[in-house]
């Protein structure tokens, strides 16, 4: 693949693949097709378990596109384009089914909330991840409370506020963003696959319901994610966040 998203089911096992040529990252239309594969197999009674995942051959995601960043001219389109990861996270957390993150390499901005929205996340030790955005002068503010659930206001702080830096697998493990790392794709592969054959033997409406417990809290976050699109919407039109992202676009 080198765009799109595609739904591949087996077993019980749904995968979710998704690809862009810019290093993964999402445009608003690719943000929106996601969305609906989400809530497509939602609706699967065959489904089971869902694996999400990347064209390996890239990073696993390079957050939003800089190209449509760059593009946004009023405070209503700055939310609706961020309210495509919002809407995607959203719809992550509905998903009846577990959903498992096999991530095989960096992780940005909202790269990282699609790994925070999995319910359990398999990584290489590749896998680094960098919340870029205060640097860039708009905050990670959609994705927050996904990376706040899963990993504490500790650690959110400590990753939003070094922009700079790459934080190694290890860090995201003791951190609760990965369950697991491992040494190679093979492994992996291995691991993912493993991992989804299991949970897809067990009986559906117990982790349905075990998701649901799991997931307890998050009740307000239509309004709770819409809120913060409006936010970095508004943000992203300062004079000086539009001359950093022309100036990373030029850096690429």
């Amino acid at each position: 693949m080198s765009n799109g998203i595609v739904i591949l089911k087996s077993g019980g096992v749904a995968r979710i693949v998704f690809a862009h040529a810019k290093q993964n990252s999402f445009p608003a239309s690719q943000l929106k097709q996601l969305q609906n594969a989400f809530d497509e197999v939602a609706r699967d009674a065959t489904t089971h378990v869902i694996v999400l995942q990347s064209d390996p051959t890239k990073a696993f995601c390079a957050g939003a596109s800089f190209d449509e960043l760059i593009e946004i001219t009023t405070p209503k389109k700055g939310k609706d384009f961020f309210m495509g990861f919002a809407n995607v996270i959203n719809a992550m957390r509905r998903c009846p089914q577990p959903i498992i993150g096999r991530i095989h390499g960096k992780a940005v901005g909202g790269g990282v909330g699609l790994v925070a929205a999995c319910d359990y996340a398999i990584a290489l030790t590749d896998a680094q991840v960098k919340l870029s955005e205060i640097a860039i002068g708009i905050g990670p503010f959609v994705i927050a409370p996904a990376l706040l659930r899963k990993m504490g206001t500790a650690a959110v702080s400590e990753l939003s506020l070094t922009a700079n830096v790459w934080k190694p697998a290890d860090w995201a493990k003791a951190n609760g963003l990965f369950a697991e790392v491992h040494t190679s794709f093979d492994a992996l592969e291995e691991a993912v696959n493993r991992h989804a054959t299991r949970l897809a033997s067990y009986a559906p409406e117990a982790v349905a319901e075990l998701k649901k417990a799991l997931w307890e809290g998050t009740e307000d976050w239509d309004d709770k994610l819409a809120h913060n699109a409006a936010v970095s919407g508004r943000l992203v039109l300062s004079k000086r966040t539009q001359q950093t992202l022309i100036q990373l676009k030029n850096k690429k």
